[in-house]
């Protein structure tokens, strides 16, 4: 098979080629009017009353702590484990973020290891559902109620996603989504904050930036605007694209099923898990779990193996406990037992064997099964076998 098969390919139909090219003869690009409409139809889609865009998820969470008053002094429960690692924003802001270990079946924040956590400083939860799984939210609300807590949902991995009849994104007292690639809706770039609460909603847009018709009035604020938010562009083709969401996921999932089928003869295989309460799951790659013989090197090995077929795969990325940053500032803040590989040991095991294959909605029955069949020989050659698991 000679066609390379990228890990994410975007799903750009004319619509979205249409909708650009209108917006850019039109001189329109940063009125507001695309992203207002974008706001108003991502809030109703998700079910909550405020939906502010910025410029990327890690943006929205870092307003979306700074909205709430969290800063230095305060800490911030979160987990290590994640894609596109928006918890940089907790020490962006200037709070210091206490990494839970994970559950070690769907990898979201494991509740009873993050009420261990809890100290007179402890100020938020932010809990995210990793690669489309929903978190285990009535623990999680549960423990922010018991403790006075702001319960934070990072639903940039998990857009559609359902838990209990509720779509993700409404469980926390405000909620982040993510619109650049891997993710299933893209804007290019961008990122969106949801609440009910409306005064959050008014000081995110303002905390946005200061807008045009604000600036000849004499109001004078302690809040300086960070010039964060979304352009035009970006809510024009992620306004067609939440249109085109129903179309997009059917199709993924039609991918998904090929997966599945295929995985049924790796030995070992499994079915990827899908806890008590999470009705619907939709991931952004495709990942499989490497048996206990393989390591991060083994896992390597068969990424590299992979590349020389023409199949793009990668790891899930490096947990947040074993990068540089967090080992030298949590060590000064809360311990050297805090960070480190052997501070999150389910986080690290799970890291270490993680692997990522592409999802998209171009991928066709025959490249699943050649993808497959090529990841069964690259770990016979790795020398584990077919010792994997979903």
């Amino acid at each position: 098979m000679d066609d390379y098969i990228p890990l994410t390919d975007p799903d750009i139909s004319g619509a979205e080629v249409e909708i650009l090219g209108r917006l850019l003869s039109s001189g329109a690009l940063s009125d507001g009017r695309m992203v207002r409409a974008f706001e108003d139809a991502f809030a109703a889609y998700v079910g909550r009353d405020h939906a502010v865009a910025v410029s990327s998820g890690t943006m929205a969470t870092l307003l979306m702590l700074k909205g709430y008053g969290i800063g230095e002094g305060d800490e911030v429960l979160c987990s290590p484990f994640g894609w596109h690692q928006v918890q940089h924003a907790v020490a962006l802001s200037g709070a210091t973020p206490v990494l839970v270990d994970i559950d070690y079946w769907q990898h979201t924040i494991n509740p009873e290891k993050a009420a261990a956590l809890v100290t007179p400083k402890t100020k938020a939860i932010l809990a995210g559902n990793v690669n489309g799984h929903p978190a285990h939210w009535d623990e999680l609300r549960a423990l922010a109620d018991a403790k006075n807590l702001i319960l934070l949902e990072d639903s940039t991995e998990a857009i559609g996603s359902t838990y209990k009849g509720r779509m993700v994104g409404t469980f926390g007292d405000a909620a982040v989504f993510n619109f650049s690639e891997p993710g299933i809706l893209l804007a290019g770039e961008g990122g969106m904050i949801v609440t009910d609460d409306r005064d959050l909603a008014h000081r995110l847009r303002y905390m946005r930036r200061r807008e045009t018709e604000h600036r000849n009035t004499v109001v004078i604020t302690r809040t300086l605007p960070w010039q964060a938010g979304m352009s035009d562009l970006n809510a024009a083709l992620a306004l067609v694209q939440l249109k085109r969401l129903p179309e997009i996921l059917t199709r993924r999932n039609l991918v998904i099923a090929y997966y599945d089928a295929a995985m049924a003869s790796f030995e070992g295989i499994k079915p990827p898990y899908r806890g008590p309460g999470a009705e619907v799951v939709n991931p952004m790659v495709y990942c499989v779990h490497l048996g206990t013989r393989f390591t991060a090197s083994g896992r390597r090995s068969i990424i590299e193996d992979l590349d020389t077929h023409d199949i793009d795969a990668s790891d899930f990325g490096q947990p947040l406990h074993t990068q540089q940053y967090y080992i030298e500032a949590l060590g000064e803040a809360l311990g050297e037992q805090r960070a480190g590989r052997g501070a999150c040991p389910v986080c690290t095991k799970t890291a270490d064997r993680v692997l990522a294959l592409p999802l998209h909605r171009k991928i066709t029955r025959d490249q699943v099964a050649f993808i497959v069949e090529t990841l069964k020989d690259a770990s016979i050659n790795t020398g584990a076998g077919a010792a994997i698991y979903l």
